[in-house]
């Protein structure tokens, strides 16, 4: 259950595929010196095995505790989430105006990889509060700004999300949580919030809740919603925590996994008298709130980096441990071998390196999109609004893969618990589901992001795609594919046929986009190596993983093209009524 951050890979795709020299050249993010990056992958590696990696176990078997509202965190979880505050690491990417360090948001996700890799379900906590920051930085006003934002970037009061209610899941639109202005100028907020990720908690002081919430009067839908600010105490003249709001935690969920993350039931108003402050206009808030989302949706792609990586650096240790039959081949005699020199088990261990590689390279290349947007590029803002859908449902659909072939590296010690194989198969399962399901991350890229502008961000994609692939007839024979089903898509298919091949397509887009990074990282690695230059033995494991993504997972996705393109009738071919006989 050791964890060992990648650093010589994250350094790797930093320079390569985020282009991290490109970006700190820049004035805004002039800070990020070579010296400075280096020092904060080395140190975010550092930190997270060290505060965070020992305490998985525990977060799993132990867990977030309620009893009459109150949430206890297993042993030793506030000290090292004191110590993450106190070392420094949510500023690292915070506006500098508000104690932030104005790093760019690149490296910020390597910090994110390090701590969900050491404890997914702990590093929840750290998740959203990055989101919060965003949204009140685009849609607060100057004086929330300055009263909340502070504690924000450190860390030192997390921020949640809360949206779902028990009838409104997917359709955002169907909450029926209000807020009423009071004579004063504050708002009442009413009602209840399900699946809040650390809704409550003993690690921090107060924590600072973004709630969406319908006005009197307001229209229904969306449209009809606004955000407001509810902190768990509200503060006194002198900006510290002081009376307790009138929110509370009723119950916390039992879950098939990330044990140590409290989903929490929250109860706002049951006194009548929980105060939130209004972000931004009212009725503006799911516009606010998305805000928020985006960036969470990303940190979650990075969850599936996060899962896959563990995994495989478990299956290996124990591939390369367990003894069991002689060599296929008859090379060991009759004697034993680890079961990492069996052909099946290497098929697996190089899959789940190439597969996991490849999405680390699709999440960098996104943060270094966000970076070039915050430069002032719009172009780059595109390209993140493009790329979002692909970072979150293809990333944790890799996650989820990776955790299953590790359990099955380990043969029927992946399902007994200690191992731990299967608990980063538990942990990974959320990750497709929350902040957005996967499949509304594909409606999305086939919707807003296909027809919102005629294709023109995928063409754009395409054509730096094209750009590099000259030498890899595969990857040639997928953007062939993909360009064919976006036309058939944009120009032929119903709303309900893009809907059914959606999957497939966004499978396809991702791959692709995949393989062109991984092919990048190839030519890099075999320059290097030419010029003996370099780790020679990190270079040839990462030309061997990019070859196996680019001549046996591409071509897999090229076969999803029929199934892209097989329209809605198949899945009418029945009656809701005969699929259920």
């Amino acid at each position: 259950m050791t964890y060992s951050a990648p650093v010589d890979e994250q350094r790797f795709v930093l320079t390569h595929i985020a282009r991290i020299g490109e970006i700190g050249a820049d004035p805004r993010f002039s800070a990020a010196s070579e010296d400075m990056v280096d020092a904060i992958v080395e140190g975010a590696a550092a930190f997270a095995e060290g505060e965070y990696a020992p305490l998985l176990r525990s977060g799993d078997t132990v867990g977030a505790r309620w009893d009459n509202g109150v949430v206890t965190m297993p042993e030793g979880f506030r000290a090292a989430y004191r110590a993450f505050v106190d070392n420094g690491w949510g500023t690292l990417a915070g506006p500098v105006a508000f104690g932030g360090q104005g790093l760019p948001f690149s490296l910020a996700t390597v910090v994110m990889e390090d701590l969900g890799t050491a404890n997914m379900g702990f590093s929840l906590v750290n998740m959203l509060t990055p989101g919060a920051i965003e949204s009140l930085v685009a849609h607060g006003s100057q004086e929330q700004q300055a009263t909340w934002l502070p504690r924000l970037i450190t860390g030192e009061w997390p921020g949640t999300m809360n949206l779902t209610e028990p009838q409104a899941g997917s359709d955002v639109g169907a909450i029926r949580t209000t807020a009423t202005q009071a004579p004063d100028g504050t708002w009442r907020v009413k009602g209840q919030k399900i699946f809040i990720t650390f809704g409550e908690h003993d690690l921090a002081d107060n924590i600072v809740h973004l709630v969406l919430a319908r006005t009197p009067g307001a229209p229904q839908g969306t449209k009809g919603l606004s955000l407001f600010l509810v902190p768990k105490y509200r503060l006194d003249e002198a900006g510290e925590p002081g009376v307790r709001n009138d929110v509370h935690c009723v119950s916390i969920e039992h879950k098939l996994g990330i044990h140590a993350s409290p989903t929490c039931v929250m109860s706002y108003g049951d006194n009548d008298d929980c105060i939130g402050e209004l972000v931004g206009a009212e009725g503006a808030g799911i516009r606010a709130m998305f805000t928020m989302m985006n960036n969470a949706r990303i940190n979650v792609g990075n969850q599936g980096v996060q899962v896959a990586e563990r995994a495989t650096q478990l299956a290996i240790a124990y591939a390369r441990d367990r003894i069991q039959s002689p060599s296929a081949d008859g090379t060991s005699g009759k004697a034993s071998v680890a079961i990492i020199e069996h052909p099946d088990v290497r098929r697996m261990l190089l899959r789940m390196k190439a597969q996991t590689q490849a999405v680390r390279a699709l999440l960098y290349y996104a943060a270094g999109q966000v970076d070039r947007a915050h430069m002032g590029d719009a172009a780059a803002k595109a390209r993140v609004d493009l790329v979002t859908p692909l970072v979150k449902a293809h990333g944790t659909d890799i996650g989820c893969e990776v955790a299953s072939l590790g359990v099955q590296v380990h043969g029927g010690m992946g399902f007994i618990e200690e191992t731990g194989a299967a608990q980063h198969y538990r942990d990974a399962r959320i990750t497709p589901i929350y902040e957005g399901t996967n499949g509304i991350q594909t409606a999305d890229l086939v919707g807003r992001k296909l027809t919102g502008d005629g294709g023109a961000a995928l063409r754009a994609l395409l054509t730096d795609i094209h750009a590099e692939i000259d030498n890899e007839p595969t990857l040639v024979a997928l953007a062939d594919a993909v360009e064919q089903i976006a036309a058939w898509m944009l120009n032929e298919a119903s709303v309900n046929d893009r809907l059914a091949g959606s999957y497939s397509f966004l499978t396809m887009v991702a791959t692709l986009t995949c393989g062109w990074l991984m092919a990048r990282q190839a030519a890099v690695a075999t320059a290097l190596s030419a010029k003996d230059e370099g780790n020679l033995t990190f270079l040839k494991a990462k030309i061997a993983a990019a070859r196996f993504y680019l001549d046996q997972i591409v071509p897999e996705a090229i076969g999803l093209r029929a199934a892209a393109l097989a329209g809605s009738a198949p899945l009418y071919a029945l009656t809701a009524e005969e699929l259920a006989a």
